[in-house]
């Protein structure tokens, strides 16, 4: 079946078979690697995309439910400024960067900034618990959540002058 969804912003459309899963389809047919093959149930992260706006394990998702969706990757995300201003938090927040978990941690960060400019401590560490991170400490993340929102605040406050 011929399925059309957008994928980092560009209109794309693929042959697949509706089980196959996208995780399947991102790295076979757009040679998009940084979604990685962890433990295909969904408990890990290693395969997180943003999904119609929410992190989301690409190995649970089926070819027939992307139809018409919104798919962004790490490597889509990575273009923006918003993935810059996370990165720089990661690092001055000694957020270890495994490669397990990395793309987890990043989107995950970025919907929580979406969603909420400033979550508070208690948000950022119950959404991290689905992650399988043992890289770094969940305090550091929550700092570099927080340190995220900040140095995006200030970069939007810039740009207004």
């Amino acid at each position: 079946m011929t399925i059309a969804f957008i994928l980092n912003g560009e209109d794309v459309k693929v042959e697949a078979e509706p089980n196959r899963r996208l995780i399947e389809i991102l790295r076979g047919n757009f040679m998009l690697y940084g979604a990685k093959c962890g433990c295909l149930s969904g408990s890990c992260g290693a395969c997180a995309v943003i999904f119609n706006g929410s992190v989301s394990s690409a190995c649970l998702i089926p070819a027939f439910r992307i139809r018409g969706s919104e798919v962004i990757t790490i490597e889509g995300f990575s273009l923006t400024d918003n993935y810059s201003d996370i990165v720089r938090a990661f690092n001055l927040s000694d957020v270890e960067n495994c490669g397990f978990c990395d793309t987890a941690k990043i989107l995950l960060t970025e919907t929580l900034l979406t969603e909420k400019e400033l979550p508070t401590r208690a948000e950022i560490l119950s959404a991290f618990n689905n992650i399988r991170c043992r890289c770094t400490l969940g305090e550091n993340l929550a700092d570099a959540v927080i340190a995220a929102a900040d140095i995006r605040q200030r970069r939007r406050r810039e740009r207004k002058n």
